[in-house]
């Protein structure tokens, strides 16, 4: 047995994106789980004892935006360090509209990693989260958006994803262009009970099986069925926060309020978007009418792109900190958006955007200007807080629905205890920055 086994952990998790794994940290607080999530993989040590306190812990990366052949070196040592304290279930925080391709984030050759990592013959799968109106039948993947519940494949912000757009709403067909092993699926139809579930996954001969979700006690019957399939070590499972909720469930959780806490609000409030969804556009919009100062960082055209600016001119994010700091200083909070930039290279816009934002949030975080940031965008969000310096993140809030407000820990005592909240593009209503802005 290996020196870092913790008895009575249940779950251990790693998120593709940081947004993905504030919302295990959300799911697990509503089942009355206490849990611990780092920004990088510690050392085992590290990791054991932070382990031994709590009900599940979690590393948050970035590999949803990486290539194939980047994703081994940081998915493996965290699956393994995971596998090795011993937990019920190990889980591949994936993102609930099973963002993925052949060529970014691929999820086939997380499968493929996990196939040598695990002693099991087959990864359950599933990507429904009711409560965040993501729906999964007959194998097909459905999304609201705007009140109207889309197939996967329609829904406007999947259907022109910049990263990852969706043209598949078949699972099993869309993760199995991404891996040469074969992907089945269990339908609602052949539901029973959990060793039921169990059986038909094991018949299905697959590296991996997709499972039907429209509610939550359907996730806890399929969270049952996972733990009941044979094999050693770990359950493997690869799904969204739903399968989370399925999990806690299934392993004694309870429901339960989140307990609040966050400082008290009023003061100003620091947003920083790398997302270019619908929603986030709308939010924006929502306090530039209530006298938020609204700054485009100057990216531009130039990004990868001939003209782009020479080494040694200043950078965006020193461009416009002035006008940043002015406004936080007279009280009044600042976006400062990135829907403007263009690139010639996609990779290469992701990585700007992020250096430009962190540099940003940096800077206020060390001139105490804001206390409270919100940062808009999966790619975004997990970039930024590894680069920021932060250590790891607890839960401080639930400001509403799924979105989180954090806490960083931090050796960096102007980023220790800074009050975040990583924010998917499509996630939170319209006034969501309203509403961070006077929590506590």
């Amino acid at each position: 047995m290996s020196d870092v086994y913790v008895p009575d952990l249940r779950v251990g998790f790693y998120g593709d994106d940081f947004t993905g794994s504030v919302d295990v940290l959300l799911q697990f607080a509503r089942a009355g789980w206490s849990s611990r999530l780092f920004v990088t993989l510690p050392p085992a040590e590290v990791l054991a004892d932070a382990a031994s306190g709590v009900d599940a812990v979690g590393v948050a990366g970035i590999a949803r935006s990486l290539a194939p052949d980047d994703l081994d070196a940081e998915v493996r040592p965290v699956l393994e360090a995971l596998r090795d304290l011993g937990p019920a279930v190990v889980q591949y925080k994936a993102c609930s509209t099973a963002d993925s391709s052949p060529t970014v984030g691929s999820l086939g050759r997380v499968i493929d990693i996990a196939g040598d990592v695990f002693a099991r013959a087959t990864v359950p799968v599933a990507f429904a989260q009711p409560d965040f109106g993501r729906f999964t039948a007959f194998g097909h993947h459905f999304a609201a958006e705007g009140g109207t519940v889309h197939r996967l494949d329609r829904q406007p912000t999947m259907a022109n994803h910049p990263s990852t757009p969706m043209t598949e709403s078949d699972l099993a067909r869309h993760l199995s262009a991404q891996t040469a092993q074969p992907v089945g699926a269990v339908h609602l139809t052949e539901y029973t009970d959990a060793a039921g579930v169990a059986h038909a996954m094991t018949e299905r001969s697959a590296a991996a099986v997709v499972l039907d979700a429209l509610d939550d006690a359907h996730l806890e019957l399929v969270a049952r069925a996972s733990l009941e399939l044979s094999g050693s070590g770990p359950v493997f499972a690869i799904g969204s926060g739903g399968f989370s909720t399925g999990f806690a469930r299934a392993l004694g959780g309870r429901a339960g309020e989140v307990a609040l806490e966050v400082r008290p609000g009023g003061g100003p409030v620091l947003v920083v978007s790398g997302s270019r969804s619908p929603q986030t556009a709308r939010q924006i919009d929502h306090v530039r009418g209530l006298g938020w100062e609204v700054l485009s960082l100057p990216l531009g055209s130039s990004v990868g792109a001939p003209g782009a600016a020479v080494p040694g001119s200043e950078s965006p994010a020193a461009v416009i900190l002035p006008a940043v700091r002015e406004a936080l200083a007279a009280g009044r909070s600042v976006v400062v958006s990135t829907a403007d930039a263009v690139a010639v290279d996609r990779a290469t816009l992701v990585e700007e955007i992020a250096a430009s934002l962190t540099e940003i949030v940096s800077a206020v975080a060390h001139d105490g200007l804001s206390s409270r940031v919100i940062v808009c965008g999966g790619d975004t969000s997990s970039r930024l807080v590894r680069a920021i310096g932060a250590e790891s993140l607890r839960l401080v809030a639930n400001p509403f629905g799924n979105v989180v407000m954090c806490a960083l820990s931090s050796d960096d005592p102007a980023i220790d205890g800074l009050e975040i909240v990583l924010k998917g593009g499509q996630v939170g209503p319209v006034d969501l920055f309203e509403t961070v802005h006077a929590l506590g």
